[in-house]
C-alpha cells in the first residue's frame, strides 16, 4: 500500500487534463460519454479554464509520487435555505483503477469534506448514477445518506 505521507491533494493543472479524461472514461458509463482523442478535445480545455477561474469551483487531483491517482470537482453553492448557507457539491469522483481498494477514496473524501468546512459549508452533497452501485455503497460508507431523490434532465 502507498505511503500516506506521499499522498498530496492539489488543484488540477492544464497539463493534467489528458490523465483526468482517461480516468473519467475508464468505466462503463464514462467510456460512452468521454472523448479520448489526442490532443484532448478543445471543450475540455475550455471548461477547465472556466472551472479554474471560478472562485466557487475547484478541480482537485490526488497524487502519489507525482502520479495522479484520483480526482474530484468541488462546487461551492450559496443557498437561501438553512438560514442562508453554503453547500458543497462533489462530482466527477474517480480513483485510478490501479489504486482502488487501498483507502485512497476515503482519504480524498476526508480532504474534500475538510475543504468544505474551511469554506463554511453546512452540507456536502453529491449524486451518483444508479448504475454505479459500488460507488453508492462507498459514499454511504464514508457517511453520506440517501436522504433525497435526485432527478436530472438532459438537454
Amino acid at each position: 500500500m502507498e505511503n500516506q505521507l506521499d499522498l498530496l491533494f492539489r488543484q488540477a493543472l492544464q497539463s493534467d487534463l489528458p490523465n483526468l479524461v482517461k480516468m473519467l472514461a475508464d468505466d462503463q458509463l464514462g467510456s460512452k460519454r468521454e472523448d479520448l482523442s489526442q490532443p484532448p478535445n478543445a471543450r475540455y480545455l475550455s471548461i477547465y479554464k472556466i472551472i479554474t477561474e471560478d472562485q466557487n469551483n475547484e478541480l482537485i487531483v490526488a497524487e502519489i509520487n507525482h502520479e495522479i491517482v484520483g480526482m474530484l470537482q468541488i462546487t461551492f453553492i450559496p443557498y437561501l435555505t438553512h438560514i442562508g448557507s453554503w453547500r458543497c457539491l462533489i462530482e466527477g469522483v474517480r480513483i485510478h483503477k490501479l489504486h482502488r481498494g487501498k483507502g485512497l477514496g476515503a482519504k480524498l473524501f476526508n480532504w474534500a469534506i475538510g475543504r468544505a468546512k474551511e469554506k463554511g459549508c453546512s452540507i456536502v452533497q453529491l449524486t451518483s448514477d444508479k448504475q454505479r452501485p459500488d460507488a453508492i455503497k462507498f459514499y454511504q460508507k464514508v457517511g453520506f445518506i440517501a436522504s433525497h431523490e435526485g432527478l436530472k434532465l438532459k438537454i
